[in-house]
């Protein structure tokens, strides 16, 4: 009987091994159909955020190329405004009824998102959006891109818009941008940027200030090949060594900023500061030497005539020759008409009277340069390609030493500790020596400077910024037998390397897309 019940308890129990087998698989198969699923969403995550960032850069490219085809240094520069001299402000301003387009098809692809009744060629919706009026009610041109380099296809995106904007298209769709607070959006005139006007900078104006530029707003759309899409936004402004719409930007062709400044020159007949124009049919006469402080309560007048001889080597206006001896005819400072006998004048630019104005010139133009430098320095340091054609803006961080260095440089040159400069050098643009405020020269030579030269010490000796403008100093004692090009003032050169010298950012964001 217990045999029998041992076999019957035996027989029940059978099967149960497999169970506890097939439950495990089960489970088994469960864990790994959750690690696959989370594999694939992981994977499919990671996809997708691939190909958004990839979508972003390439809007992102776009948005580069726009910027970066607005400056007339860019070979394949957009004309705009349509000035003979590639968007060299102030000339023309660009009107709410133009737009541009940068477009980038595929190869066989149509891009023209002027059509918006055409979904395939990728039409521009948000220019509605922000305008309230259909872009192709606009007058548009369009330009290829150049992002596809030696044969290998560029960034994907479609195209790249710019235009000029209004405080309602800052909102895009939304309320706008009440920039200057009045307390109305408006929706007609095109937006300035003043650095005057600061903190905000932007500014609505019929009239148009002279320190004031205009701004412009670009905005690009990529689009992948999975069809991934992103549009992204710029409002930028241009950056120019003098910010101002009225010309001449420098006026003299030597100018000393701030209080007591010195000059000394080499006291013979072998230098010249020459004031009268020298750019092509111009008729301007400007100061040789331009200085900022009040001639009858600073001695910088004094200090410029008694440094400035013969005076016949130093011609311009209201001087020619140059500085008299009676003050009561003295040279024009660069505050504008102030003379010992009407002491008041309209001011160049608050922010070139004083240190920390002058310091953030410093600033923008080194964030925009071609070759920034760190002192003490030598022209072995400079980039290679400066042309009449193609100048450049170089920043010396410190002191720079142009000895012996027998050739020409084009552009901006700014120097914020002492710059020795040898006459034996020639340079074709202008010279800013912002900082330490010291130019030295010592030697002799048949070279000299074309286009204008500023000097303004805004830092002590360990380099903390000045509270006030300080003493600038140009000493000039190496005049030798041979007779140098001195220094001469040439607006056409000066307007060469004004700029814009780059287009800054103001404001940057993603744009949802429409459906």
């Amino acid at each position: 009987m217990r045999g029998r019940a041992q076999i019957r308890k035996q027989n029940g129990e059978r099967g149960v091994a497999l169970l506890i087998a097939i439950f495990a698989l089960l489970l088994v198969s469960v864990v790994a159909i959750a690690l696959i699923i989370s594999s694939g969403t992981d994977s499919a995550l990671a996809g997708n955020y691939r190909s958004s960032a990839n979508a972003y850069y390439a809007a992102m490219a776009g948005l580069e190329e726009g910027r970066g085809r607005l400056l007339p240094t860019n070979g394949n520069c957009i004309q705009i405004p349509v000035n003979g001299n590639c968007n060299q402000q102030p000339i023309l301003l660009l009107p709410l009824s133009q737009v541009f387009y940068i477009i980038n098809p595929a190869p066989g692809e149509v891009v023209a998102p002027e059509a918006t009744g055409n979904p395939a060629t990728y039409p521009d919706l948000q220019y509605k959006q922000e305008f309230g009026v259909d872009v192709s009610t606009r007058a548009v041109t369009k330009v290829p891109s150049i992002s596809a380099m030696a044969g290998l296809p560029g960034p994907n995106f479609k195209w790249v818009r710019i235009n000029a904007f209004t405080e309602q298209a800052m909102g895009n769709g939304g309320p706008g941008v009440d920039v200057d607070w009045n307390g109305t959006i408006d929706s007609t005139i095109p937006l300035f940027y003043n650095p005057v006007n600061q903190p905000a900078g932007l500014i609505v104006q019929t009239i148009r200030p002279p320190t004031a530029m205009q701004a412009l707003e670009i905005t690009s759309l990529a689009v992948l090949p999975g069809g991934t899409q992103k549009m992204l936004q710029y409002i930028v402004r241009p950056l120019e060594v003098y910010s101002s719409s009225q010309l001449p930007r420098f006026t003299a062709a030597l100018t000393l900023a701030g209080s007591n400044v010195q000059f000394t020159g080499p006291g013979n007949n072998n230098f010249y500061i020459r004031g009268q124009d020298q750019c092509p049919g111009s008729m301007l006469m400007a100061p040789a030497i331009g200085f900022t402080s009040d001639p009858v309560s600073d001695p910088s007048y004094a200090n410029i005539v008694a440094g400035a001889i013969p005076a016949s080597n130093y011609q311009g206006a209201p001087m020619n020759p140059g500085p008299p001896s009676a003050p009561s005819t003295a040279p024009a400072s660069i505050q504008g008409v102030a003379s010992p006998s009407n002491p008041s004048g309209m001011p160049l630019g608050s922010n070139w009277m004083t240190p920390g104005g002058l310091d953030a010139v410093v600033q923008d133009i080194t964030a925009g340069a071609d070759a920034v430098i760190q002192g003490p320095a030598t022209p072995a340091s400079f980039p290679p390609g400066m042309s009449p054609t193609h100048p450049m803006t170089i920043v010396v961080n410190g002191d720079l030493d142009l000895g012996s260095w027998n050739n020409t440089g084009y552009g901006l040159l700014l120097v914020t500790g002492t710059l020795y400069y040898d006459p034996a050098a020639t340079w074709e643009g202008i010279v800013l020596v912002i900082g330490q405020g010291n130019f030295v020269s010592t030697r002799h030579g048949a070279g000299g400077i074309d286009g204008a030269v500023f000097i303004a010490k805004t830092r002590d000796a360990s380099n903390n910024l000045l509270t006030s403008l300080g003493s600038a100093s140009f000493s000039q004692t190496g005049g030798g037998p041979s007779l140098g090009k001195g220094i001469n003032y040439n607006t056409c050169l000066v307007n060469n390397v004004q700029g814009p010298i780059t287009y800054k950012v103001l404001g940057f964001k993603e744009i949802p897309l429409l459906n």
